[in-house]
C-alpha cells in the first residue's frame, strides 16, 4: 500500500466517523450505532470505498477489543473478581451451555447435521464484548447488577473461546484444506502443537503464571524507570508494548489475546501506575474500537441479504429472540430484578466478533461449508448492528412500561417540588438525604439504578428513576423551583450533570461529591464552588482517634484535624488550575505539603507551652473557623467530628 493510499483510507474512515457518530449521539442512538452506520456508508453499498479491505481492517481493529479488555481489567481488582466468581462460572457457564443447546436444536430443525449444528450453536452462543461493554459503559449501566452480570457472562465467553477452538476441528465432516487452515489467524499451527498434551498444558499454565508474575514484580519497576525520563511518550509506548507483548504471548500458546490482556489488567489493578496506563491507552482503545465497528458495518453483505432478505431477517430474529429469552430466564433464576434483567438480556442478545473468527475456522477445518458460513456471517453482522437499537428500544419503550417507572410528565408523577434535588443515592447521597429529611427538608432523589429506586420507594422516599444529566428529567424533578442540587453520581456522569445544571439552571447551588483529588480538580475547573471529597471526613476521624490513642487530648486532636482540613481544602483550590501542568503542580503541591506540616507542628509546640490551654484560646478558634474578630465561634464539644 502506498503512503498516499494509506492517508486516503485514514481520511475516509475518520471523516465517516466524525460525521455520523456525533449525529447518532445527538439523536440518542449511541456511538456504536454511529460507527456501524459509518461503516455501511463507506462499504460496498455506500460510497464503495471498502470492499475486500473490509475483513483486513476488521482483523486489525480487533486489537481495539484487546485494549478494551485490558482497561476493563485495570478497573477490576483481584478481590472484586473473586467476588464475581459465582456469576462468572454459574451464570456465564449456564448461558453458554443452554444457548448452545437451544441453537443446536434450531439448527437441526433447519436440516443441518449434528456436527454442523453443534458448531453453529457454539459459535452463536457468544455475544459481542465490544458492543455490549461499550454500550453499557456509555449509558452508565456497567456498575449496576445487570451490567455486572453481563460483564461476568462476557468474561466466561472469552474464556470459552479456547475450548471451542479445540472442539471445532473434531467436528469436521469434510476434507480439510491444510494450507487454508494454516492461514486462519486464531487457528494457525504453532510450535506448541508439536508438544505432547502434558507439555501444552504446562506451557499454557507457564504463560499465565508468567503474565501474573511479570505484572506483580517487573512492570511497576520498569514503568518507574521510564517515568524518571520525564518523557510522556515513553510511558505511552511502554503501555502499548505491554498490551501487544501479552497479546503475542497468549496467541503463541493458543490462548485468547483478549483474555490474556484482561488478566494483565487485573494484575495491575493495584499498581500505582494504573491511572497512567488508563490515560495512555484509552485514546487508542476508543479509536480502534470505533474502527472495529466501522469494519463490522462495512462487511455486512447486502448482496446476500438482498438475494434472500426474508431468510436473513428470520434467522436474525430467531437468534436475537432465542438468546434474549434464555438470558431473561437465567437472569431471573440468578435473582435479577425486572429492570436489571432487561438490561442484562438486551445487552447480550447478539452475535459476537469472535463468531467471524470461529466461522472462518470452521470453514477451513471442514466443519461448515462456504454457503452456510457466508449466511451466518451476514446474520451475525446484522445482529451486531441491531444490538444498539435493541438497547435503545429497551431504554425508551420497555423499561418505562415494564420496569421501574421513569418520570416523564410533571403533571402525572411529581406532586410537589422540593428545595433540594439529590442526583445519585449511593452511600454519599443516602447520608445527605437522611440528614435533610430528618430536619424537615424535602428532597427529590434521582437515580439510574432501578434496584436502588425500588428499595427507596418501599421506604417511602420521593425518588425517580432516570439519568440526572438529562435536561427534561431535571425539569420534571423541579429543578426550576429547587434551590440546591447535590451531585453524587458516578465520576463519568458527574461533569455532565454539572454542565447541564450550569447551563439551564444557573440559580441552583451545586454541591458535588468527588471521589478524590483528580475529580475535585475537574469540578473546581468547571466552576463548582462546593466540592466534597468522599473519604476526607472519615480519614480525618480515623486520624483524630489515632492521635487520641497516642496520648493527645481529644480537643487537641479535633482542632488539629480541623486546621489540617482548612489548609488542605485551600491547597486543593490553589492546585486545581495547574492540575494538568505536571511539573508546576508537583512543585506547588510540595510547597503546600511542607507548609501544612510546619504549621501543624508550630500549633502543637505552642499548645505545649506552660500555662497555655488551646481549648480556651478564642483567637485560634476564630482563626480555625475563619470568623471576624467580633463573631464568636460555636461551642464545640471535644467529641465533635471535624467540620
Amino acid at each position: 500500500m502506498t503512503g498516499g493510499g494509506f492517508f486516503i483510507e485514514a481520511a475516509v474512515f475518520l471523516s465517516a466517523a466524525v460525521v455520523t457518530v456525533p449525529i447518532a449521539k445527538r439523536l440518542g442512538l449511541g456511538s456504536v450505532l454511529g460507527y456501524l452506520i459509518a461503516g455501511i456508508a463507506v462499504g460496498p453499498f455506500g460510497i464503495g470505498f471498502v470492499a475486500e479491505q473490509g475483513e483486513e481492517v476488521l482483523h486489525f481493529a480487533e486489537f481495539g477489543v484487546v485494549l478494551m479488555l485490558f482497561l476493563v481489567g485495570l478497573e477490576l481488582k483481584p478481590s472484586l473478581l473473586w467476588r464475581l466468581r459465582a456469576p462468572i462460572l454459574g451464570l456465564g457457564g449456564l448461558q453458554v451451555l443452554v444457548t448452545t443447546a437451544a441453537i443446536f436444536g434450531i439448527a437441526i430443525a433447519f436440516g443441518l447435521s449434528p456436527q454442523e449444528a453443534l458448531a453453529v450453536g457454539l459459535t452463536l452462543a457468544l455475544s459481542s464484548t465490544a458492543i455490549a461493554l461499550q454500550t453499557l459503559d456509555e449509558k452508565g449501566l456497567l456498575p449496576q447488577r445487570g451490567g455486572q452480570s453481563a460483564f461476568s457472562v462476557l468474561l466466561f465467553q472469552d474464556i470459552a473461546v479456547i475450548p471451542i477452538l479445540a472442539i471445532l476441528p473434531l467436528l469436521a465432516v469434510a476434507a480439510i484444506d491444510p494450507k487454508a487452515a494454516a492461514d486462519v489467524g486464531h487457528g494457525s499451527s504453532s510450535w506448541i502443537e508439536t508438544l505432547p498434551a502434558w507439555g501444552q498444558a504446562l506451557t499454557v499454565l507457564g504463560a499465565v503464571v508468567g503474565v501474573i508474575c511479570a505484572g506483580r514484580f517487573l512492570v511497576a519497576p520498569f514503568l518507574r524507570v521510564l517515568a524518571r525520563t520525564r518523557l510522556p511518550e515513553m510511558l505511552t509506548a511502554a503501555a502499548l508494548l505491554l498490551v501487544i507483548g501479552v497479546a503475542l504471548l497468549m496467541n503463541s500458546v493458543g490462548l485468547s489475546p483478549a483474555l490474556g490482556t484482561f488478566l494483565a489488567g487485573v494484575v495491575l489493578a493495584n499498581s500505582p501506575y494504573r491511572h497512567q496506563l488508563e490515560t495512555d491507552i484509552a485514546p487508542f482503545k476508543g479509536l480502534l474500537l470505533g474502527l472495529f465497528f466501522i469494519a463490522v458495518g462495512a462487511t455486512i453483505d447486502f448482496n446476500l441479504i438482498g438475494s434472500d432478505p426474508v431468510i436473513i431477517l428470520v434467522l436474525v430474529l430467531i437468534l436475537i429472540v432465542a438468546k434474549l429469552v434464555i438470558l431473561l430466564v437465567l437472569g431471573r433464576v440468578f435473582g435479577l430484578s425486572g429492570d436489571q434483567n432487561l438490561i442484562f438480556g438486551c445487552s447480550l442478545a447478539q452475535g459476537s466478533e469472535f463468531a467471524f473468527v470461529l466461522l472462518s475456522f470452521s470453514e477451513q477445518n471442514g466443519v461448515l461449508g462456504k454457503e452456510p458460513v457466508a449466511l451466518l456471517v451476514a446474520v451475525v453482522a446484522v445482529s451486531m448492528a441491531l444490538a444498539p437499537v435493541l438497547m435503545i428500544l429497551n431504554e425508551r419503550l420497555l423499561l418505562p412500561r415494564i420496569g421501574t417507572k421513569e418520570v416523564d410528565r410533571p403533571d402525572d408523577d411529581v406532586h410537589e417540588h422540593n428545595p433540594v434535588i439529590i442526583a445519585g443515592f449511593g452511600h454519599f447521597g443516602h447520608v445527605c438525604g437522611r440528614l435533610l429529611i430528618a430536619n424537615g427538608v424535602g428532597a427529590t432523589v434521582l437515580d439510574n439504578d432501578s434496584d436502588q429506586v425500588d428499595f427507596l420507594r418501599e421506604l417511602g422516599l420521593e425518588v425517580y428513576y432516570g439519568d440526572a444529566s438529562r435536561l427534561d428529567l431535571l425539569r420534571t424533578a423541579g429543578a426550576e423551583q429547587a434551590k440546591v442540587i447535590i451531585v453524587a453520581v458516578d465520576e463519568d456522569k458527574s461533569l455532565e450533570v454539572v454542565r447541564t445544571v450550569k447551563e439551564h439552571f444557573p440559580h441552583l447551588q451545586i454541591l458535588a461529591r468527588a471521589n478524590g483529588r483528580p475529580q475535585a480538580y475537574e469540578l473546581l475547573q468547571n466552576g463548582v464552588e462546593h466540592v466534597y471529597r468522599q473519604t476526607l471526613d472519615t480519614s480525618l476521624r480515623a486520624g483524630v482517634d489515632a492521635l487520641c490513642h497516642l496520648g493527645f487530648r481529644r480537643h487537641q486532636a479535633v482542632r488539629a484535624a480541623r486546621r489540617f482540613r482548612r489548609r488542605d481544602e485551600a491547597a486543593v483550590r490553589d492546585l486545581a488550575p495547574v492540575w494538568s501542568q505536571r511539573e508546576i503542580y508537583i512543585t506547588r503541591a510540595r510547597d503546600w505539603i511542607r507548609g501544612i506540616e510546619q504549621q501543624i507542628r508550630r500549633d502543637v509546640t505552642r499548645g505545649r507551652e506552660p500555662g497555655f490551654d488551646s481549648a480556651w484560646d478564642t483567637e485560634t478558634l476564630r482563626e480555625e473557623y475563619g470568623l471576624p474578630e467580633n463573631e464568636r465561634p460555636r461551642n464545640d464539644t471535644p467529641n465533635d467530628e471535624p467540620a
